[in-house]
């Protein structure tokens, strides 16, 4: 129903620009009504265009699929719900600081919901939640998915770095609820594609899907916490990375700041080539380079003397 409306008003907004196009300039009464009508239709049409929902397509292959006519009940009701824990946990570590354990905030709030199967194999279409800014954050459900996407792809793909690079921006929790997914997958011999606006992904074969499942495994993330003693060389508020001088070894520590500081500029401020201490999250995939992220004001104490 939203789609037809919006049909209607796009067709609207084309017979009103043409009629204006042939309009002569000193008919000044008609082109003013024209073109109020057009700002009208154009208003609506911006504001529909802002709330129709997006949809994702899921779809599967392997041994529970039978082609395009149906699926396992028992592996589909499964794997469209760890689909949904997945996207559920990256929407919470994107908006709402997502903890290590607990319910995932505000998950009434990142809900998917089935409207129908998917074309192409066998699968399920998604409607994403709203993304009325009172009830979803705008776009964030966009956003989770693209995440989603790319720890799919760079997971069976890329380089461990290339993981790294999705990994240290989402909570540990949220990659884990997505590698708990491509596992039951791996487990019933099944892989996946995904489809969603002008992105798509989807999974040539049983050995990729069990590459990225690999990839994603705990024991391939390495995730501990460190202390160091140095100086606060600058902070760029606005990418939310930081420099910090070492002192013993005057190595250079580049990292991020993680979201649960809302103000990155108050480092500046307060610490800014002064000697401190911090406690900084080391987190490293595979083989690849230590990712650092300083997690709270309250890991940076301010020291006397670095010697």
């Amino acid at each position: 129903m939203m789609t037809v409306k919006r049909d209607f008003l796009v067709s609207e907004v084309n017979t009103l620009k043409q009629l204006l196009s042939d309009l002569p300039e000193e008919n000044i009464i008609e082109r003013l009504s024209l073109k109020s009508r057009l700002a009208s239709v154009e208003m609506q049409l911006s504001k529909q265009t802002s709330t129709e929902p997006q949809k994702v397509n899921l779809t599967f292959r392997g041994k529970p699929v039978v082609g395009s006519h149906g699926i396992g009940a028992d592996f589909g009701s499964k794997a469209a719900g760890a689909f949904a824990e997945a996207f559920s946990a990256i929407v919470a570590a994107l908006n709402y600081n997502l903890q290590s354990a607990g319910p995932i905030p505000n998950r009434d709030r990142s809900q998917l919901l089935i409207t129908g199967t998917a074309v192409g194999s066998f699968g399920f279409e998604f409607e994403l939640p709203s993304s009325e800014p009172d009830l979803f954050p705008e776009n964030q459900g966009y956003e989770a998915l693209k995440k989603i996407e790319a720890l799919f792809r760079l997971s069976a793909k890329g380089t461990d770095d290339d993981i790294a690079e999705v990994v240290e921006e989402i909570h540990p929790r949220a990659v884990k609820k997505v590698h708990e997914f491509l596992d039951y997958l791996v487990q019933q011999k099944a892989w996946c594609g995904l489809s969603y606006a002008d992105h798509a992904f989807r999974y040539s074969n049983f050995d990729e899907i069990k590459r990225a499942s690999d990839s994603l495994k705990d024991d391939n993330i390495q995730e501990s916490y460190e202390d160091y003693q140095g100086v606060f060389q600058g902070v760029l508020p606005s990418s939310r990375a930081f420099e910090f001088l070492v002192n013993n070894d005057k190595d250079l520590i580049k990292g991020k700041i993680d979201f649960a500081i809302e103000e990155p500029r108050v480092l500046n401020e307060k610490w800014l080539n002064k000697p401190v201490q911090l406690k900084l999250r080391l987190m490293q995939v595979g083989q690849g380079r230590p990712r650092y992220t300083l997690m709270s004001m309250d890991d940076v104490i301010e020291i006397s003397d670095v010697s």
